[in-house]
């Protein structure tokens, strides 16, 4: 039996992944259609993928709004969380990928266009997704990670054990973490070494005459790193870091804090990621201001229509001058 009030948040969670991610979605498809950018299908990818967490959630909300008397069997639990653990490494290993499409992009501008092509960009998504379901299933492939008793209560250490955690972390989260912050960081010194070579030329152009350049590359390269690297690292660390501490620890009962709270955070940034790498992009951002104002034109005529009887319509298009 669940709790009504966790899940009515995990409903609002999923509602709100969703919407979001789905309104992003389609407009990252209606750039891609405009502009071929291949470097745009990888940030594709992760609203899918973080779509896909927002579906998977909801069977997990009628577990916890349901009764007493419901009672999810071992296997449908296994899946059920498989389900939902498979979408969640898919964003998690996309967040690398796309870290990699712009080091490449940045460091390596010349070769970019001819090494990220359509046949790489589409066998790179695909990887993604069969090592995001290897994570995922996992437990089923390897008996070991399940656990031998289970209660009737479908939760995620309720069927798997933590060693099950501790391997994703040391084989997939760890190293991927490695990777973002060095992607980044190496992101930020060539951001930084750009604002010098601004800086410089300013003052040798001004000579006296001209007021000399601040430009604040540097600062918002660093801004920009910081949210980053800080939705990344603080989505899913405390959950990973407190997996272990229950693992190491016999007596720290730590399940219901993990589940309830931590495993949650980690969710969360499949509502942040939209946020931080699509509308983070100007292009991005002014897509989705266009697809909300010609949705606002489109609904606005509907609402003036259903006005009160005897009062004339206003007409809409401008005076002709």
């Amino acid at each position: 039996m669940g709790e009504v009030g966790f899940g009515v948040a995990l409903a609002l969670l999923a509602g709100l992944i969703m919407a979001v991610n789905a309104l992003v979605a389609v407009a990252l498809v209606r750039l891609i259609w405009k502009n071929r950018g291949l470097g745009l299908c990888f940030v594709l990818n992760l609203a899918i993928a973080d779509s896909l967490v927002g579906f998977t959630i909801t069977g997990l909300v009628a577990e916890e709004l349901s009764g007493p008397e419901h009672q999810t069997p071992k296997n449908h639990c296994i899946f059920r969380m498989a389900c939902v653990t498979s979408p969640s490494a898919a964003s998690v290993l996309t967040v690398i990928l796309v870290a990699f499409d712009r080091y490449l992009a940045i460091e390596h501008p010349f070769r970019y266009f001819r090494i990220m092509r359509a046949p790489l960009v589409g066998a790179c998504i695909g990887g993604l997704w069969l090592l995001a379901g290897l994570i995922g299933f996992l437990p089923v492939i390897i008996r070991p990670f399940q656990k031998p008793t289970y209660h009737e209560e479908c939760t995620f250490y309720g069927v798997f054990r933590p060693t099950y955690v501790l391997t994703v972390f040391c084989v997939a989260f760890c190293p991927a973490c490695g990777l973002f912050l060095y992607f980044h960081w190496q992101l930020l010194q060539t951001a930084n070494l750009h604002a010098q070579q601004i800086r410089e030329l300013g003052h040798s152009r001004s000579a006296g005459i001209f007021p000399a350049l601040h430009p604040h590359s540097d600062a918002k390269a660093m801004r920009t790193v910081a949210v980053l690297v800080g939705c990344f690292t603080l989505s899913w660390s405390p959950f990973f870091v407190g997996s272990i501490v229950e693992l190491a620890c016999e007596h720290c009962d730590l399940e219901g804090l993990l589940e309830r709270y931590l495993w949650v955070l980690g969710l969360c940034s499949s509502l942040a990621n939209p946020l931080v790498y699509a509308c983070w992009q100007k292009d991005v951002r002014l897509q989705v201001c266009q697809m909300c104002r010609s949705l606002k034109s489109r609904v606005s005529p509907l609402c003036h229509s259903h006005r009160q009887p005897g009062v004339p319509a206003v007409s809409l298009a401008r005076p002709e001058e």
